[in-house]
């Protein structure tokens, strides 16, 4: 019956019926297609007998993954923080951060968002959006080098659409975001752990700048300087 399940939800056709109400619940109910995407891979992973492999996750050096990804998420954070979402706020708009005003100065909060953003965020939108949707989109496209290449392009604007309630720039950024983290999976098609440890200490960055009421602090300096 496994086998069975697990075929289905690999059709092509199926596929493409998931992505496109995907996209649409990511458009209209903002993140909420979160919830979908994640019932996918929780039946593929019971259909494959908890294959891991599936999704690209093996057993990591996890001192070595560490320490890349830590490197890794200051270097996203310079390239996008720092040098990217300036510029996207100074030609469109500010990104829409107030869904987080409430962890601002609030020690509890923060301590609970983070683990909640290490589950939903570090290990969850990357299983789902590097994991499951670009590697169905580059099978889907004829798993080839150029169908991995649109499938992590592809799996990035719908991360990106998935942000919406950040406002345009959110969504510019946060894609621009799942792209870098795409193309890390590319060249790490077996350690999607890697983007995940990536992925979390690079949220926990922009968390403490929130918590320390600073969020806009190094955009409006850079965006300063350029103006």
């Amino acid at each position: 019956m496994r086998q069975n399940v697990f075929d289905f939800l690999n059709n092509r056709i199926f596929t493409l019926i998931v992505l496109l109400l995907f996209t649409i619940i990511s458009v209209t109910l903002k993140n909420y297609s979160y919830f979908l995407g994640m019932a996918i891979v929780l039946l593929l992973l019971w259909s494959s007998h908890w294959n891991w492999l599936h999704f690209g996750i093996t057993k990591p050096d996890w001192m070595k993954t560490a320490q890349r990804a830590i490197g890794w998420s200051v270097v996203i954070f310079i390239v996008n923080d720092v040098l990217f979402t300036p510029l996207i706020e100074l030609y469109i708009e500010p990104i829409d951060l107030s869904g987080f005003e409430w962890l601002k100065g609030n020690v509890a909060g923060l301590i609970i968002f983070t683990l909640f953003m290490w589950v939903i965020a570090g290990f969850g939108e990357e299983i789902l959006y590097r994991g499951y949707i670009m590697k169905q989109i580059a099978y889907i496209v004829g798993d080839n080098k150029m169908a991995w290449h649109i499938g992590a392009v592809l799996s990035s604007v719908l991360f990106g659409l998935a942000h919406l309630y950040q406002g345009p720039s959110g969504v510019i950024t946060t894609g621009f975001v799942g792209l870098i983290f795409a193309y890390i999976f590319l060249f790490n098609p077996k350690n999607l752990i890697l983007t995940m440890l990536i992925h979390g200490f690079y949220d926990m960055i922009g968390i403490t700048f929130i918590y320390l009421d600073k969020e806009t602090l190094i955009s409006d300096w850079v965006k300063s300087m350029i103006v």
